[in-house]
């Protein structure tokens, strides 16, 4: 006869921190790879729709600057969070905001304020992750600086 082993029962280990801070890096991540796609299809949406009337050639940095500024309008931060299509609707149009006046400033360098701003205003929101003062004051230059164009 042989001596009965011990069983060794494997037991879940106690969440960690460490645990933790890998979910909010993979939900950084997932948010980031959302920003990318959108911002790649709202500019195909835009560009196929694209109106000829419009006051800026497509393809040119005014046309870049306006579009932003078109995604800006139709911002409402206050859907940022929610689940749904309204969610992803303003994730992306602030999303394409930025990548397109960033597109506008690299080929004009007038659009280099309006650029900065939306940047300025994001890279703010990914510190708090919310729409404080400072980042809504971003917000408004940049909406006051599309008025002027």
């Amino acid at each position: 006869m042989h001596p009965q082993q011990p069983s060794t029962s494997l037991t879940p280990a106690p969440a960690s921190s460490g645990q933790q801070g890998t979910r909010r890096k993979t939900v950084a991540l997932s948010l980031l790879a959302g920003l990318v796609l959108g911002v790649a299809g709202t500019g195909a949406v835009w560009a196929m729709g694209a109106d000829s009337d419009s006051p800026a050639a497509a393809g040119t940095p005014a046309a870049d600057a306006h579009a932003a500024c078109e995604a800006l309008a139709g911002f409402d931060a206050g859907q940022y969070l929610d689940q749904g299509p309204a969610g992803e609707i303003a994730l992306n149009r602030y999303a394409a905001a930025r990548a397109l006046s960033a597109s506008a400033a690299a080929g004009d360098t007038t659009y280099k304020e309006l650029a900065q701003t939306i940047r300025r205003s994001q890279d703010r929101h990914a510190q708090v992750f919310d729409f404080d003062a400072t980042v809504k004051k971003d917000l408004d230059q940049a909406r006051e600086i599309c008025r002027g164009l």
